[in-house]
């Protein structure tokens, strides 16, 4: 860590490169090696939106990302646009442009914080639970994504197979920056975190079969710690078409949700055992 707080020796998705981004070898997709993961792309739209965004007191509230076209290992820009700036609201846009083509975009709504209104609320019955801490002791670095299933089972791991079933899935992330040498901001880690809602939600017996089209996602407030959970609530599919919501948590309780929009991918389903194989490559 250098004397301005950076983190200058772990893994990340981007170098910074003449005004823009190149990504590294981190940011290759289980889909396809030369295409750019999608925890990449969110968390580099959201560093752009919350960078020039997030001022004069505004905190980012939701992050909706399309992600329409696949993204290359190509030098990469992020333009940004402010739409609107209110009192209370300000709305910009963000893209990934390659090669003059956008690759995928973003929208921020950035509102500014005040009083809470008075009356009681219906709040969801069972609150998402974290791993223990001798499963997960807090680390300021990147850790292997711990994954677990079912209702109340004491089993976290790092090992998908043992997860291969057709139930509720969540995981626990610390994931690994953005920008070499950058630490993450809070709204950056979440955002990254936040696209495992496609594979919580579309993750089932036979491993993963649908790809996300975009991501939705909205806070309460901004995550406490280095930790994230993300916990399926629901899919739906139907001709291969499908809809996942997800609940954002982290010590504290939770603080958000996610939705996904995605479409079969069928022909190059992940099974469970490559599951596997991606998670041995970062242990």
């Amino acid at each position: 860590m250098d004397g301005a707080g950076a983190v200058v020796d772990v893994p990340a998705y981007f170098d910074e490169v003449d005004g823009g981004f190149f990504p590294t070898s981190f940011a290759a997709s289980q889909w396809s090696s030369a295409q750019v993961v999608g925890p990449a792309l969110t968390g580099l739209l959201a560093r752009e939106l919350e960078r020039t965004q997030a001022t004069d007191g505004f905190a980012p509230v939701r992050l909706t990302v399309d992600l329409f076209s696949a993204a290359r290992f190509e030098h990469t820009t992020t333009p940004v646009v402010r739409v609107r700036d209110g009192k209370r609201i300000r709305v910009a846009d963000v893209s990934v442009v390659q090669g003059g083509t956008v690759a995928a975009r973003a929208t921020a709504v950035l509102l500014q914080p005040t009083e809470q209104p008075p009356g009681e609320l219906w709040r969801r019955e069972r609150e998402p639970q974290p791993p223990s801490l001798e499963i997960a002791p807090p680390s300021p670095l990147p850790q292997t994504p711990l994954f677990n299933s079912g209702e109340d089972s004491p089993v976290w791991n790092s090992v998908p197979t043992d997860h291969e079933n057709g139930h509720r899935k969540r995981t626990w992330q610390n994931p690994i920056r953005v920008v070499t040498g950058e630490e993450l901001t809070p709204f950056v880690r979440v955002a990254v975190v936040a696209e495992a809602t496609s594979m919580m939600t579309n993750w089932g017996d036979k491993g993963i079969g649908f790809i996300n089209t975009d991501m939705t996602l909205g806070l309460s407030r901004q995550p406490v710690g280095t930790e994230i959970g993300v916990e399926a609530d629901s899919h739906f599919s139907e001709h291969g078409m499908a809809v996942g919501v997800a609940t954002l948590f982290d010590r504290t309780g939770s603080f958000g949700s996610c939705m996904v929009t995605s479409v079969s991918n069928a022909g190059r389903q992940i099974s469970n055992a490559q599951l596997d194989m991606v998670m041995r490559k970062r242990i």
